[in-house]
This record gives C-alpha cells, sequence and structure tokens, in this order.
C-alpha cells in the first residue's frame, strides 16, 4: 500500500515519522517512555508528547557537578544542555581570568543559544553553580531538530527572546541598582531555577558572580541576613523570606520573571 498521498495537488509522505537519532541513539532509551519523570526541563516538556519522543533517542542524561565546566569560552559547541535540576550561569571571561556573570540557566531553558543561529563555537563559558542534572544533545542532532520540527523551532526562537530579555536587563541593573538589591535579586533567580531555598553557593561564589569583593559581598548578605530575609551557612545560603527578599530586590526582578513567562508560559512554578 502506498505510504504517499497527493494532497491539492502536493505530493505528502504519511509516512510515520521517523526519530532524529541513528539507531544507536534509539537504543539509549529503551523501555523509557515520554510520561516517566525523566526529562524535568521545562522547555523539553513543552513540546508535544510526540515531539519529545522523536527527540529522546537524542537525549543524554548526565550529572552536573558543582563547578563543572560544560563549555569553556572560544571553544567547540559540541552539546547544548537542558538542565532538569541545579542552575548554569553563563560567564565572560575576559584575558586576565576574570569572569562577569551575564545570565543563569535552570529547568526553563537550555545552554547553546548560539547554536540557534547555527554557531558552532561558544563565545562563553557555561559553568555550573548548582549541582544537579541536565539532558545533553549533540549540536548535531539540535541542528536536525531545528531544520525537521517546527514546534522545536519556534519554542527555541521563544526562548532565544526570553534569554536577550534577562541579559538586557541584567545589563542594566549592574549599572543602576545597588549591590543589596543585585544580591537579592541574583538570590531569588537562583530559587526560581533550582526550586529549592537551601542554595549551596559561598560567598565567594556570590562575590565573583556579582563582580566586586569578597568584603563587599559579605556587607550586603549581613544586612540581609540581619533583616531576617536569609541565612547564611557554610557553603549555602538559605531563604528565610521569599517575599521579604522580594521586596528587597530592585524591580528587575519582577521585570525578568514577567518577561521570560511571556515568552515561554508556565516557565515559573506558580508558588
Amino acid at each position: 500500500m502506498s505510504s504517499l498521498v497527493a494532497l491539492n495537488g502536493t505530493i505528502i509522505d504519511s509516512r510515520p515519522t521517523r526519530p532524529l537519532g541513528t539507531n544507536a541513539n534509539q537504543t539509549r532509551f529503551k523501555g523509557m517512555n515520554v510520561s516517566s519523570k525523566w526529562p524535568r526541563n521545562r522547555l523539553l516538556l513543552a513540546l508535544s508528547s510526540s515531539n519529545l519522543k522523536r527527540l529522546m533517542p537524542e537525549l543524554e542524561h548526565i550529572r552536573c557537578q558543582r563547578e563543572q565546566v560544560l563549555i569553556d569560552a572560544d571553544s567547540s559547541l559540541d552539546h547544548i544542555f537542558f538542565p532538569d535540576s541545579g542552575v548554569v550561569s553563563v560567564l565572560a571571561v575576559y584575558a586576565d581570568g576574570q569572569v562577569i556573570e551575564m545570565a543563569t540557566i535552570g529547568r526553563e531553558g537550555c545552554t547553546g543559544m548560539q547554536a540557534v543561529f547555527g554557531a558552532k563555537r561558544s563565545s562563553v563559558q557555561l559553568l555550573v553553580q548548582i549541582p544537579g542534572s541536565a539532558a545533553r544533545m549533540s549540536r548535531g542532532a539540535f541542528t536536525r531538530a531545528m531544520q525537521s520540527m517546527p514546534s522545536f523551532r519556534g519554542l527555541m526562537f521563544a526562548y532565544v527572546q526570553a534569554f536577550l530579555e534577562q541579559v538586557m536587563v541584567s545589563v542594566a541593573c549592574n549599572g543602576a541598582h545597588s549591590l543589596k538589591e543585585r544580591l537579592a535579586r541574583w538570590l531569588l533567580m537562583m530559587r526560581d531555577r533550582a526550586d529549592d531555598d537551601a542554595l549551596p553557593i559561598t560567598q565567594n561564589l556570590l562575590a565573583e558572580m556579582l563582580g566586586v569583593q569578597r568584603p563587599t559581598i559579605t556587607n550586603a548578605a549581613e544586612e540581609l541576613e540581619r533583616a531576617g530575609l536569609i541565612d547564611r551557612g557554610r557553603r549555602q545560603v538559605t531563604i528565610l523570606d521569599r517575599q521579604g527578599l522580594t521586596d528587597a530586590s530592585c524591580e528587575c526582578y519582577r521585570l525578568v520573571r514577567a518577561r521570560v513567562a511571556f515568552h515561554l508560559p508556565k516557565t515559573y512554578p506558580e508558588n
């Protein structure tokens, strides 16, 4: 029986769509279905079950360790990472080794935004700030999905818009608001992406990500702690009063959250 049909003079292939991967890749998750608890990345879960099923053979579950460099600056962009848990920082790396955080990525997004436009090299460093796990996809498979799956392509374009919103607001925030406000915003963003009030981060990390000296970040953190908003422990900061921390943050936190949610509905949990 022929699997080709004519519609208004156009020949359309009605055969079942094959998965994107090779036969070897297709056996990687044999027995796993899209209703299982993996993946947990919200971008992937925004796809229809049939499209996610097509992608599954191309996804590899990996662990992401604290301070692990997933991709270094000016290196080959071999993989795209869709975090299931934890947080990845997008860093600008300078010649003297100094790094400045430009954006963060959690379950709401993915790395390798440049791959959407066909880039083969990364201009940024991707550093795991909060350990977790991710679905890893090769750049080749990502490119094939962009070309053959309109819903995936549309989702990635929407994510690019949301990501750029985050970067642009962050740039403005760094020049317009106090360190205490920026620290509160950063902690809230980590909370949104990690889905946990206890954040395994150090004050050295906070200082590096916010581009200030350790004593300066200590003073700002102490101010938030005295207000009962956070608790500082060894290699951990715990958010005690999320609403109070939101009030202490600048308007940029709410602005970024609203804009990202506009481009990617249901990006964040309601609570």
